[in-house]
Parts: structure tokens; C-alpha cells; sequence
């Protein structure tokens, strides 16, 4: 995908998480209820969040109660660009960050 077309999709993808409401890091759940299937919802958003600088991996997951489906982005390393460009919620579901470290294949020095 042309680099252009990637950042033109990243400003839609940021957008779209402020008009869904961002919220205080999930202190309160503003969002309104998921509608899609969270594995259409990944698809749908994946490309955009790995263009996002230090985003190495995302998947779904569960939130800490085990019972709640969440988008996970796994991060080479947390900055205040990063926090502030990952969306906190997507479609209804709860976007959560973790710090993973660079992603290599196994053998690869």
C-alpha cells in the first residue's frame, strides 16, 4: 500500500476512535456496545494499526476479567506518541496496549 494512502487511512482510524469516545483509559466505558464480530473489527483496522510507529503486533484478547473480547496492540516500545495515537476503544471494543519488545523470527540473530 502506498505510504500516503497508509497515513490517510491512520488519520480516518484516529478519527473514527474520537468520534467513538476515547474515554480515560477505560476508567469509564462511554462506548457503545459492540455491533460486529471482534474478528471482522481487527481485520478492518489491522493494516492501519501496525503503520503506527513502534506497533509491532495486535490480536484479540481478553480484558484482566476473562470474560470481555479486546483488541491487544503490542508495542516495541511505550511513548507518548504511541498512547497518544492508539485509539482506546474500536467499534465498541477496548483497545489495550502492552509493551512486548521487538518481534523476531526464531533462528534470526
Amino acid at each position: 500500500m502506498h505510504p500516503d494512502r497508509l497515513h490517510w487511512r491512520l488519520i480516518c482510524l484516529v478519527g473514527v476512535a474520537l468520534m467513538i469516545g476515547c474515554g480515560d483509559h477505560m476508567a469509564q466505558n462511554n462506548s457503545p456496545s459492540p455491533k460486529r464480530d471482534i474478528n471482522a473489527v481487527l481485520r478492518d483496522n489491522d493494516t492501519a494499526l501496525l503503520a503506527i510507529p513502534g506497533v509491532v503486533g495486535v490480536y484479540v484478547a481478553l480484558l484482566d476479567d476473562g470474560k470481555t473480547p479486546c483488541l491487544k496492540v503490542m508495542l516495541a516500545r511505550k511513548t507518548a506518541e504511541t498512547e497518544r495515537v492508539i485509539p482506546r476503544t474500536l467499534e465498541g471494543y477496548p483497545v489495550v496496549s502492552e509493551v512486548t519488545g521487538e518481534i523476531r523470527p526464531l533462528g534470526n540473530p
